[in-house]
């Protein structure tokens, strides 16, 4: 089922429905359109994805359709529907999107041994609490459980890896 899963045609499925979600919340919630609004959940979401796909460039190849799926939902919705977004979070997100293969290959690396991935985990740890204290006004509640989270799977959680490559967990 993982192999289903983060295929990349089941990561562009999964990220056109976490955007069409995402949208939703937007829209009839606050707190949680909040939440998914923010880059921190995506930066965790982005790491599990990467640290569960059997190579590098298995977590590449699945994180961009992943991203581009959630933003093709989501801003396809806002305007389908004529929601509010701003032009400048769409050339951000789309951006970000443009560089997930690379920090895809960085976040994989996490689970390597050696200083280097404990190095990487740390700089995606503080990007993920800086862009929720410099571009999203603070840190929440919300944000110390998934910046909880993400320095569990970063630094805690054992992922196996055999020769080939395939994580067993």
């Amino acid at each position: 089922m993982k192999n289903v899963i983060l295929h990349p045609v089941g990561m562009l499925i999964t990220g056109f429905l976490l955007g069409a979600f995402s949208r939703w919340l937007d829209v009839y919630t606050t707190n949680l359109g909040n939440v998914f609004s923010q880059l921190a959940v995506w930066i965790l979401l982005g790491v599990l994805i990467s640290i569960y796909s059997s190579t590098k460039k298995a977590a590449m190849c699945s994180i961009l359709p992943f991203c581009l799926g959630m933003l093709a939902a989501y801003y396809g919705a806002a305007m389908l529907t004529d929601g509010v977004y701003g032009k400048t979070y769409m050339i951000g997100w789309t951006i970000f999107a443009c560089c997930s293969p690379l920090l895809a290959y960085f976040a994989w690396l996490t689970k390597e041994r050696g200083l280097f991935p404990k190095v990487i985990g740390a700089g995606i740890l503080l990007v993920s609490v800086l862009s929720s204290v410099i571009l999203f006004d603070g840190f929440r509640f919300y944000d110390w459980i998934i910046n909880g989270l993400l320095a569990y799977f970063l630094f805690w959680k054992k992922i196996q890896r055999s020769p080939s490559g395939r994580p067993h967990t």
